[in-house]
Formats: C-alpha cells, structure tokens, sequence
C-alpha cells in the first residue's frame, strides 16, 4: 500500500545480507550447512524479503520462533526448510507434516504430544532435539546429575512413532561475551553437548543429520563449535562488535526527516518533564519519530542523531510520535532535511550502549507503521507497510 514514507522510513540493505553470508560462508567452510535466524520479522528486517535472498544466496536452513512465523514463509514462497525454536500447540502439527516445516523438541511431554497428533495425522512429523546446556531454559537437562536420564529422555523422543529426529542442538549463553569464566562455561557446553550426541547415536546406532549448537558469538570466537550447521543471528544482519571484525555490513538504516523547526529563548524547557532547559537562544528540529516508531525513550536526552551537518543532540524526553534536536549552529538543516537515526553514519551499536541494550532491541522495536524500504543491487526493489488499510 503507499504511504507518507517521508515521515519516518526504514531502509533494507539487501545487498548488505548476501555480503554477510558470503563473509561468513568462508569463514565456516563450504561443508558447514547455514542457518539464517529471521524469527521477529527477521528482527525487524523484513522475513519474507531476508528468507528470498537467503534462499537465493545459497543458504541451507532458516529459523523462526512460532507455527505463524513458518507458515508465512510458506505462503510467500520459501520452499528451504524451516525450524521452529520456540513452542507449537499440538493441534498444528498437521499444518507443520503438510507445510514440511521441522519442529524443535524439548522435553519429554511435547515429544509424546507431537508423536501422538503426528500418528493422528498419518505423516512424520521431522524434528531437532535440543539440549539444555547450561542456557538453562528450553531443552533435556543433561547436566548437573541429569546426563543419563537426559540421554535416555532423548533416546525415547527419538525413538517415537511419527517423529523423524533429523537435527540435535543447544544454544550458547555466553559465547559472545569475554573472559576466562565465559570462555570455560562456553566450553563446558560444548563438551556436554558433544557427550550427549555421543551418547545417544551410540545407544540408537543411528547418526543425527544435523548437529548444531553455534550462535553468532560461537561462529565468531570458536569454530571448534561449527560441527554440521551454524546459527549467526547479529552476524547476519551485521551488527555488533564480531561484525566490525569480520567486515561485515549493517543491514538495516533508520531515517527520518525535520517536520517543524522553532526557535526558543534561553530558559526554556523542552518537552515532558523538562530535562532539558535551554541555556541560550535554540533552534529545535521536531521530527515525526517517537517510541510508538521503535525510539526507546531510555535514550531521551542521551543519544545524537545525523543531519547533513553532522550530530545533532536529543533534547528533552521523547515523545510518542515526536522527538526533539538542537540544530542551532546548523542553519543549512532545515524543514525536510533528512535525519539518519542509525546507519552507517549514526551507528546502532552505540545507540544500544547508551541505552543499555542490544542492538536487535532497536531493531527489533521498529514498529509497524515504520514503512521499510527494500534495496537490491543498489535499487529499490519492494516497499512494505504493515499497517491495515
């Protein structure tokens, strides 16, 4: 549908992506298969636009959260397998046999939920195990007292009627993060990890297809971990520090333009609660982004935006649909002016310092009714709003 995509738009790099994969492609080797993570919307980039690139690149396997997520990649196209991490109520599993979409399993019940509705339906439902390592959330507990009892749990769910065990995975929880204690607890998973699969092949006599277990942190700091397949997630999409080393290309740039410009005299406190007082006479750019857009009010007073003239400083606390600028000294930014909110020039990496997070939070907040434009090869090749209408 069009829109007024001069308020507030999102910008798409597609070409940014296929770098990426190819960058990280010879990194792991041809014999390692990849996995691309566009579960929320491709955290905010767009799935079904990352999941056509992605499949037209090469890549071998993509991931989502949800039965919803997986099926709109089918009914846009995307013929490569699908993995879905997260939860699916039982009564889906006819859609995921019909769909051929592979499910995670993660403890006993769902295995036995899974098999029954699977038998119900009169198909094989493909599914990867995963193990709880030490992520300490989803998964057969293996650790702690619990590796036999894990490994038979797993054996059985292998072993049941209508599943075809195809993969088996565990997720880091501190691959990405530096020092001895991190390192050693990263490595204590794997060692686990590898102990389990060994157990269990041995028990059933059968290998698994597909065994992974490295995030984007493990694919840029152990390649011990890269075993059958990899599941970069900020690395895809180019964000973060691994990514700076590895040369790899942000994905995604936010832009908005200046609505109004007004100008207040010294003493003047700008937007709600008045954290910011002018101490001199101030040119303030409105501009038409606010949190209901993805701007995180936590960096309300904090954080620069770029204009043509450079940074410009956040004033006062943002709004919903509003956020303020101090271009006094920059005369030539004026109504209309473009405003990069994060890209190459304003990076995303130290907005999400100055607020505390991560950089797929930010990306991950775009709302809906921020338009995104998608570029291939240098030209726009798809526009999307997600409002109804």
């Amino acid at each position: 549908m069009e829109s007024t995509l001069r308020r507030t738009w999102a910008e798409v790099n597609l070409d940014a992506i296929a770098h990426n994969y190819k960058r990280i492609k010879e990194r792991i080797g041809e014999d390692v298969k990849f996995l691309g993570v566009v579960k929320a919307d491709a955290y905010g980039h767009g799935s079904v636009q990352v999941s056509q690139l992605l499949e037209d690149v090469g890549a071998d396997y993509l991931a989502v959260s949800s039965a919803d997520e997986a099926l709109e990649l089918r009914v846009n196209g995307i013929h490569m397998p699908i993995l879905i991490l997260g939860h699916t109520p039982k009564e889906q599993v006819g859609r995921l046999i019909e769909y051929n979409i592979t499910q995670a399993i993660t403890c006993k019940a769902k295995a036995d939920e899974y098999s029954a509705e699977a038998v119900k339906c009169g198909g094989t439902l493909k599914v990867h195990i995963k193990v709880d390592t030490g992520m300490s959330r989803l998964g057969y507990l293996c650790d702690n007292g619990h590796f036999d009892t894990g490994v038979e749990g797993i054996v059985e769910a292998c072993e049941l009627p209508g599943l075809c065990a195809e993969g088996i995975f565990t997720h880091f929880a501190v691959a990405d993060e530096y020092g001895e204690a991190c390192d050693a607890y990263t490595r204590h998973q794997y060692a686990l990890f590898t102990e389990v699969i060994e157990a269990v092949e041995k028990k059933r006599g059968v290998k698994f297809a597909i065994r992974h277990c490295a995030n984007t942190g493990a694919v840029a700091r152990f390649p011990e971990t890269y075993l059958d397949m990899v599941r970069p997630g900020l690395l895809l999409y180019g964000y973060g520090e691994f990514a700076h080393q590895l040369g790899l290309r942000p994905a995604m740039t936010m832009k908005t333009t200046v609505s109004t410009i007004k100008i207040y005299p010294k003493g003047t406190a700008i937007s709600y609660g008045g954290v910011f007082v002018t101490d001199k006479t101030t040119r303030i750019g409105v501009l038409p982004y606010g949190y209901a857009d993805g701007f995180l009010r936590s960096l309300s007073n904090r954080c620069s935006l770029y204009t043509k003239e450079g940074p410009a400083k956040l004033r006062g606390k943002i709004c919903m649909d509003m956020c303020m600028i101090d271009i006094t000294d920059m005369m030539t930014v004026d109504v209309g002016s473009e405003v990069e909110i994060f890209g190459e020039k304003n990076s995303i990496d130290t907005l999400a310092e100055l607020a505390g997070t991560i950089p797929y939070e930010l990306t991950c907040a775009v709302s809906k009714r921020v338009p995104r434009v998608y570029y291939r090869n240098g030209a726009v090749i798809d526009k999307e709003l997600m409002l109804r209408m």
